[in-house]
């Protein structure tokens, strides 16, 4: 009887397997195990990972390390999947100043024009003359009501900027009624002397004229080209219950553009060049056009060459290579928006831009994976080989679901990238390993959502939602309502939640149950779905997928609560039958490579 172990080093974790192998070739399992990957998948890093799942799994089989004769790997490289993801967009820089922080009770009702001026140069403006009156601190709201109601008889004042929390206290007193913005907390950065516009919405009302572009320049007199250069600022306001606009001197806030350039795809026989800004579908057409990549890079000077050339130069540096010898084997390209700063804001306002999201596969030498066979076995004292390909160890491993059968297609769903095998009866098998996978979800849910926070966004990713609508109970984001016995974390109380094992975890933003959830479905359709039916294209025996019947679905991925029913229900427009897969009738969806790497071993 020999003893060997399969270890699937993944871009997020790493399983083991073990098993017992007899002279026929029968393979008994006597443990499994999972652990994060460290590193980056394929590098040296990934060593100390690996060492650990092994001993976690030596430890279940309660065996000694050196009774086990043989450890293979899967051939993580030569691909790397999930270093290259970042948005692509065009930044263009305004000429306007605005102000839209959303004060919680601003004053007042409507839209008022007019140029800026302290309350303390009234004396200075002509009659007649429409004027936004700004006050800082200094000034109580009694002095502020009093000596505006004194000016309106000579001039008109439309409007008012306050920096302290005085809105509705003066407009209380004001004999005009006017919209007044407050809690303006830069007052001094706001420019004098400059045509404005303020506008407070009703209670439950948003901001309609200057949340439009076209309203902005009716008030300021544009013309079509500057019409262009203020709709970061409209988009920004969108959703305000009241905002500033101000014009400022042409030539004080410059525009700038930095172009996002584009990729060039090169092939077997052909070259594509695609603009960024087409759009993911032109992209992936164009990927799709040269069949077999052999390498992708981005026009340089732009946000696309940049990128692209910074995961060569990152890939090189882990795996010891020169940046020339890398290349990148594959590339998925997903719409989504990025919140932008707009330059000219006292406020950070931010406006939602187009974008494009890229993870891109990087092809690196397959002695990597050599030498980290090499190192783990110095380590363990135990002979470790590199085996097979990643998708076709786990078609094998699949195939220990019960009710499966060749032929049989599967789909992996992991961290970094998506992989599809199908194997048809006579036991051949045809693979393709692709980029873009739950690390990409999560960067997109990251950058629509403005996060900035990775671990966040992951939690957002793998958990459902819910809105918490008293100290007593909840309202789940499918509808149902749930109540306690015990109350909840006034903390808590009308934020929007993550129901993670049991916790409450509040998000604080202002977007709601639905968008929070919408943008996590599109997220996870844009990636997983779209690979999928990418991935089995790749596999298919005929020119379409219909051609495929039964679909298995392993992988970390496969574990989330929606992204299987997301796939299956796509796969059902073709025809096909898919579910999740459940290894050895014990592991679920998880360990297929693993345990793949065990039962293909003819090494023994």
């Amino acid at each position: 009887m020999k003893i060997l172990a399969g270890i699937d080093i993944g871009n997020a974790s790493t399983e083991v397997a073990i098993g017992k192998k007899d002279e026929t070739g029968n393979v008994v399992f006597l443990s499994s195990s999972l652990v994060p990957t460290t590193g980056i998948k394929g590098t040296k890093e990934n060593i100390h990972g690996i060492y650990n799942a092994f001993k976690k799994a030596i430890d279940k089989a309660r065996i000694d390390i050196h009774q086990v004769d043989l450890v293979r790997i899967n051939e993580a490289a030569p691909v790397i999947g999930d270093v290259a993801m970042e948005t692509i967009t065009e930044t263009i820089i305004t000429e306007s100043t605005m102000i839209g922080h959303n004060p919680s009770t601003p004053g007042g009702i409507g839209i008022g024009v007019g140029k800026t001026v302290n309350i303390t140069d009234l004396n200075s403006v002509k009659e007649g003359e429409d004027v936004i009156v700004l006050c800082d601190s200094a000034y109580s709201f009694e002095v502020i009501a009093k000596t505006i109601n004194n000016y309106n008889e000579r001039i008109n004042i439309n409007a008012a900027i306050l920096q302290k929390d005085d809105g509705v206290l003066v407009v209380n007193r004001l004999e005009k009624k006017i919209p007044i913005v407050d809690e303006v907390e830069f007052i001094d950065k706001v420019p004098l002397g400059m045509m404005a516009a303020v506008e407070v919405s009703e209670p439950g009302s948003v901001v309609d004229k200057l949340s439009n572009p076209y309203g902005i320049a009716t008030y300021f007199g544009l013309d079509a080209e500057d019409t262009k250069k203020v709709v970061p600022i409209a988009r920004a306001l969108i959703g305000n219950r009241s905002a500033v606009v101000i014009k400022t001197p042409a030539g004080d806030v410059k525009e700038r553009r930095i172009p996002a350039g584009k990729v060039i795809i090169s092939g077997m026989r052909k070259e594509v060049e695609v603009p960024v800004e087409k759009g993911a579908e032109e992209i992936m057409k164009g990927i799709k056009s040269v069949s077999f990549i052999k390498d992708v890079k981005g026009e340089k000077g732009t946000n696309a060459g940049g990128m692209l050339e910074r995961v060569k130069i990152v890939m090189a540096q882990l795996t010891n290579q020169d940046p020339k010898n890398i290349t990148i084997s594959d590339l998925l390209a997903v719409d989504t928006f990025i919140p932008q700063k707009v330059v000219g804001g006292l406020a950070g306002e931010f406006s939602q831009e187009n974008a494009v999201g890229i993870a891109a596969m990087v092809k690196s030498d397959k002695l990597q994976m050599e030498n980290i066979a090499k190192i783990l076995s110095e380590k363990i004292g135990v002979k470790v080989v590199v085996g097979g390909v990643e998708a076709d160890m786990a078609i094998m491993g699949a195939l220990t679901t019960p009710g499966t059968k060749k032929p049989l297609a599967i789909i992996d769903m992991g961290a970094g990238s998506t992989d599809a095998s199908i194997m048809k009866t006579d036991g051949q098998v045809t693979s393709i390993h692709l980029a873009g996978a739950g690390n990409m979800v999560t960067m997109l849910i990251n950058t629509e959502l403005g996060l900035d926070d990775k671990d966040l966004a992951e939690d957002i990713k793998k958990y459902p939602l819910a809105k918490v609508e008293s100290l007593f109970h909840i309202r789940h984001e499918n509808g149902t309502v749930e109540f306690f016995d015990n109350q909840l974390s006034p903390d808590i109380l009308f934020k929007v939640v993550i129901v993670k094992e049991g916790e409450f975890v509040p998000l604080n933003k202002e977007d709601s149950l639905e968008r929070i959830k919408n943008i996590r479905r599109d997220a996870k359709k844009k990636v997983f779905v779209n690979n999928a039916i990418r991935a089995l294209e790749g596999v298919s025996p005929t020119d379409n997928i219909r051609g495929i019947e039964f679909v298995v679905l392993v992988g970390g991925s496969a574990l989330d609560f929606e992204i299987p029913q997301l796939v299956t229900d796509e796969l059902s427009k073709y025809g096909i039958v898919a579910g999740k897969a459940n290894i050895r009738g014990i592991e679920g969806p998880r360990n297929a490579v693993a345990t793949g790497l065990v039962l293909s071993s003819e090494e023994l």
